[in-house]
């Protein structure tokens, strides 16, 4: 069965890099099992493994596939149905949490997004903190983050939540959503364009397997209703997947999260009124503290931001991390990230120029 891969979002850039390994197949990243990863490629769906080469010269578990990746491989040379992973394609955009119960390894979430769903519950599960988090992650991953509130036909406050919410939303669309009366899915579906890849994160139980079934017309995934006791989710999607819509577009619902650290992050973006305060500081090193001439405590005395924002800002800057890099080093760990090297992004480049 011939694929069209274009509808699973295969661009001429990928096409034009794939060209020049002519003895390899191009396919992207479906699912993965442990070490098996699930991908369709332009004669169907299949399953392969990454070679021991690839995995010994990985000098970070971020380089490894992720769902989502385009990859190239050899068909078939471990058993019929089984190929073998040689290269991971540059990534146009990564989605990395820290490692559960690790303090330096990254764990990436998925790739190639063009939208990453902050999918956030208006009951018990509302937290503003965690809100900026989130964009915080969604930021620095190259994608664009929407915020999803979920279960709105249960909220009887949505104005309150949403002039709460106003403080960390800035540049960012706020979409109030419920699956039992269908307001806002409009506005959803509008980021589910042809070849386009969304990402949905967020707490477990608040609604993403929903929302996906929603999308999909069918119930396909599992799903958890919220304990009345307490509003508190439990666990439907235990693996990472990327789903076609039959509208086009595509879904990668992801597992709910119970706690995010952050591996790296965009702070400037996620608090830009806070970094925009602090290059107004009387002094460049200004810790915000009790300088004389300090911008931002004093936008805090004047009510323009909370205490609150200010020192979720401060705790996160802590976390990351990347604490203690400069802007350089900062940015050469995200270019291994999602290119593998700096030559290898140059080359990408040359690769996109040449073909334009």
């Amino acid at each position: 069965m011939k694929i069209n891969l274009s509808q699973y979002g295969l661009t001429s850039r990928l096409k034009a890099t794939a060209e020049q390994a002519p003895q390899q197949v191009i396919a992207r990243v479906t699912a993965q099992h442990r070490e098996l990863y699930q991908l369709m490629s332009a004669t169907g769906e299949l399953y392969a493994k990454v070679t021991g080469r690839f995995t010994y010269q990985t000098a970070d578990v971020t380089e490894l596939p992720a769902v989502g990746d385009w990859v190239l491989i050899d068909a078939g040379t471990v058993a019929p149905d089984v190929a073998m992973i040689n290269q991971v394609l540059p990534r146009k955009s990564v989605l990395a949490r820290m490692a559960v119960g690790n303090t330096s390894q990254g764990q990436l979430i998925a790739a190639n997004l063009d939208t990453i769903f902050i999918c956030m519950s208006l009951n018990a599960d509302f937290n503003v903190r965690r809100v900026e988090r989130y964009l915080t992650m969604a930021w620095d991953s190259g994608a664009t983050p929407v915020i999803v509130l979920t279960k709105a036909d249960l909220c009887t406050d949505l104005a309150a939540k949403l002039a709460e919410l106003a403080e960390v939303s800035m540049g960012v669309d706020v979409i109030p959503y419920s699956a039992t009366t269908e307001v806002g899915e409009t506005e959803i579906r509008a980021y589910l364009g042809a070849g386009q890849t969304v990402a949905l994160v967020g707490s477990s139980g608040v609604g993403k397997s929903t929302l996906i079934n929603r999308l999909l017309g069918q119930d396909r995934l599992a799903t958890k209703t919220i304990r009345a006791d307490d509003d508190k989710g439990r666990h439907a999607t235990t693996a990472r997947q990327l789903l076609l819509l039959p509208t086009g577009g595509m879904v990668i619902d992801t597992p709910g999260m119970r706690e995010l650290q952050l591996y790296t992050g965009d702070l400037a973006k996620t608090f830009e009124d806070i970094t925009t305060l602090a290059a107004q500081c009387k002094f460049r090193n200004c810790t915000h503290t009790n300088e004389p001439g300090c911008a931002v405590q004093a936008a805090i005395t004047a009510g323009d931001i909370t205490s609150a924002r200010f020192n979720s800002y401060q705790k996160l800057q802590r976390e990351m991390a990347y604490e203690g890099l400069n802007s350089r080093q900062m940015e050469a760990q995200k270019i291994k990230r999602m290119f593998g090297s700096k030559r290898e992004m140059k080359q990408m480049v040359r690769q996109f120029k040449k073909n334009k």
